[in-house]
């Protein structure tokens, strides 16, 4: 996005950027992916870490991150969290103040990235099995963001549910990238979310969803 903020997004500042940035730099790929793969922790590419899964392009990851704008303190879900690597992201943002729940539904990555995520430095965040036909965590909602790394088909509106009133989701959803802001009373109805696309972008299967 190069500091140009896309219609519907909020505005990019050197802050936010340089906030980013310094998670990226807390949180360095190589120590998320299976050795076999670290070796091209630096490539601009999703890579595999098994189970027909993948670590997400650093860029690509960047570009949701400032959508989502994560500011210290808040709460944070974060879906399809795999390696674990965006929920160490996600942990640097919030900062101690907040949170991060991390969720995933292949039960080899749960041990993997938990695993990862333990020697991170970030103890407010955690990653834990997905709950068997539940999409998110609504028992331990609402959440003032919410990051899906995985292509839904059609707007998930139960995790919509699932964020506070003026909470935002970022998602892939039928090969675009959305923004979707959840409305205050009395439009805080799913349906009445303010939704905005920005760019095309690849992602593996939502799975449960």
């Amino acid at each position: 996005m190069d500091g140009a903020s896309p219609d519907g997004a909020p505005p990019e500042d050197a802050d936010a950027r340089a906030r980013v940035d310094a998670a990226f730099a807390a949180q360095p790929r190589t120590r998320f992916l299976p050795p076999g793969s670290r070796y091209a922790a630096d490539v601009d590419a999703p890579l595999q870490i098994g189970y027909g899964q993948t670590n997400s392009q650093p860029r690509t990851v960047r570009d949701m991150l400032l959508l989502l704008d994560v500011e210290p303190g808040m709460r944070v879900l974060d879906v399809g969290a795999g390696s674990g690597w965006t929920t160490a992201l996600l942990g640097e943002l919030t900062g101690p103040s907040g949170s991060v729940l991390g969720t995933e539904i292949v039960p080899a990555l749960v041990d993997f990235g938990a695993g990862n995520l333990g020697g991170a430095g970030v103890p407010w965040a955690r990653l834990v099995a997905a709950q068997p036909d539940t999409l998110g965590a609504p028992a331990e909602g609402p959440f003032d963001r919410i990051l899906v790394s995985a292509m839904a088909h059609g707007l998930p509106t139960s995790l919509v549910e699932q964020l506070v009133p003026g909470g935002v989701m970022v998602v892939p959803v039928d090969g675009t990238m959305l923004r979707v802001e959840r409305g205050r009373a009395p439009l805080d109805a799913p349906a009445d979310a303010v939704v905005t696309g920005h760019g095309e972008y690849r992602f593996v299967p939502l799975l449960g969803s």
